[in-house]
């Protein structure tokens, strides 16, 4: 039997607000990248390119034409979950106690939904197996973006050099970059004469800006492959968003984690959020990945 309880008796739209700004500041895909509503049936996104220069006429000339390229990139959300079990003793001993639990459980449950949100949008994986998931297929950062550049733990500025131009080359821009916690360290060291060139990256410190770029150093950057930083236009090509708000399930019997251990037969409950969240790389030339030797070196 479940216990059915209504939204708005546990998550007010202010709670709402605060676990998606939690999502925000630990997930460097929504930290760096712009929030779309996104429709239960998923959002068809069209990106257009006109395909040539403008072109010079003369007086009674003849034109000739031009042309568009329109992209259709479909944000369909996925469907993730996270359960917990607690004795009902806590649960049951009053309102302060229910609070508390809702009140951590949420908080974390956050922080799993940004981290999950990273390792599915950039490495196409099931959160929970670090398997790679149908569900997701091509739509992640590694299997679309096919701009590469080996990482250089001694030389990271000048590798991000030529990634961006590598981006520039293709008409892009970069407006921001997505660091693995190792190129932050090494970035810290790169010296000249002696002097270290990038200061505020030492000690583990984790600036919000290099070169006019916003920048988050996260470990979901490397958790998965050998990618060790995105950059890219993070602002204009690629956007993510959530198409339900975040429910909770109160389950008080049966076996709903499929774990083998009836809830009512150990006096447990357990607490389920779920959401619907979805992404879309909208134009694919407009990121790099600078990604680890083939040899395992960078380190």
């Amino acid at each position: 039997m479940t216990t059915p309880l209504k939204r708005d008796e546990l998550f007010t739209p202010e709670r709402i607000a605060g676990m998606i700004n939690k999502v925000k500041g630990h997930s460097s895909l929504a930290l760096l990248t712009q929030q779309e509503p996104v429709a239960f049936n998923g959002n068809e996104i069209f990106s257009f390119t006109l395909d040539k220069d403008i072109d010079l006429v003369d007086e009674s000339g003849a034109k000739s034409a031009g042309g568009a390229t329109i992209q259709k990139v479909k944000m369909m959300p996925v469907k993730v979950e996270y359960s917990a079990r607690f004795s009902d003793e806590m649960w049951y001993s009053g309102e302060d106690a229910q609070l508390n639990i809702l009140k951590e459980f949420t908080d974390g449950y956050a922080k799993k939904l940004a981290r999950g949100l990273d390792l599915m949008a950039f490495h196409g994986v099931n959160p929970r197996t670090k398997v790679s998931s149908e569900l997701i297929g091509s739509k992640s950062f590694d299997s679309t973006v096919t701009q590469t550049i080996e990482y250089d733990a001694a030389k990271v500025d000048d590798v991000l050099e030529d990634a961006i131009f590598m981006i520039t080359n293709s008409d892009g821009i970069s407006t921001g970059i997505a660091m693995s916690p190792v190129a932050g360290r090494d970035l810290s060291k790169v010296a000249v004469n002696g002097v270290r060139q990038y200061p505020e990256f030492r000690m583990g410190n984790h600036p919000d800006n290099l070169a006019g770029m916003k920048i988050d150093i996260n470990e979901t950057v490397s958790a998965v492959g050998g990618t060790e930083l995105y950059v890219g236009d993070f602002v204009n090509a690629v956007k993510w968003g959530y198409a339900k708000n975040i429910g909770l399930q109160v389950h008080t019997s049966g076996d709903p984690d499929n774990s083998g251990r009836d809830l009512a037969g150990h006096n447990e409950i357990l607490l389920r959020s779920e959401t619907y969240i979805g992404w879309g790389v909208l134009a694919p030339e407009s990121f790099a990945r600078v990604v680890k030797p083939a040899t395992g070196g960078g380190e």
